[in-house]
């Protein structure tokens, strides 16, 4: 068996793990409500030519709707923006989106 001091420092350390994590990983990347649509347009086809998951926005996909460029780019931003671990950088799209610390889906 570890010593108290070891076993003391390692649950310190896994505590220290989750809510780092859990901080971190509450985090969206969403379209700016101020952007144009032609700008939102250009963003989103880049996101989901680079990476992002972009079949559920597409006319037989689940969030399809509502039918609007500031819904499907937030979509696709954040996908993309998942899909690259939320590194930094990952979530401008020339401007286009912010990151979110409140759940975007609560807002609707």
């Amino acid at each position: 068996m570890a010593p108290p001091h070891k076993v003391v420092a390692i649950q310190i350390l896994l505590v220290g793990l989750f809510l780092t994590t859990t901080v971190v990983a509450a985090t969206w990347c969403v379209a700016r409500s101020d952007a144009g649509d032609q700008a939102l347009q250009t963003s989103l086809d880049y996101a989901c030519g680079a990476g992002a998951d972009c079949a559920p926005i597409q006319p037989s996909g689940l969030c399809y709707l509502p039918n609007t460029v500031q819904a499907h780019a937030s979509y696709a931003f954040n996908s993309y923006f998942q899909r690259k671990g939320m590194a930094p950088g990952s979530c401008d799209f020339a401007g286009t989106a912010y990151i979110a610390k409140t759940d975007p889906n609560l807002l609707l």
